[in-house]
């Protein structure tokens, strides 16, 4: 019985018109990248200035309910029509991701948390009384 040998594979960029059948050690100056040749898309939240971060997802949620319930937090905006049970929805989604993360977030984005669903609930419940 022969030993069988491990075949590797060589990848060959053909597309500069080279006729070397030699791999390319060195990797293409930027220049020389096109753009649908880069690997890495960009991040559309870079240039923002504004980080994706647990907390800024509970307000961005937080605000939302509070719009449904008649706030106007954009002067510049016309107010959003009351709809108290998408509301709910989004404070009963809250109270699932508070349940869920219990134990797995920082204290300052469990507060964060805690706080908006506070503020939703009481604010829920004025509405809701009227």
């Amino acid at each position: 019985m022969a030993a069988e040998q491990e075949e590797g594979f060589v990848v060959r960029d053909r597309r500069g018109g080279s006729s070397s059948d030699r791999p390319s050690t060195t990797p293409p100056a930027a220049s020389e990248i096109q753009p649908h040749q880069q690997t890495a898309p960009t991040d559309p939240h870079q240039d923002s200035g504004i980080p994706v971060t647990f907390s800024s997802f509970v307000i961005s949620l937080g605000s939302s309910s509070l719009m449904l319930m008649g706030e106007q937090l954009d002067p510049q905006q016309p107010p959003m029509p009351v709809n108290l049970p998408q509301a709910k929805e989004i404070i009963d989604l809250l109270s699932v991701l508070e349940e869920k993360t219990r134990g797995n977030i920082t204290t300052e984005e469990q507060a964060v948390l805690r706080d908006m669903l506070y503020a939703l609930r009481m604010k829920y419940v004025t509405l809701a009384a009227k």
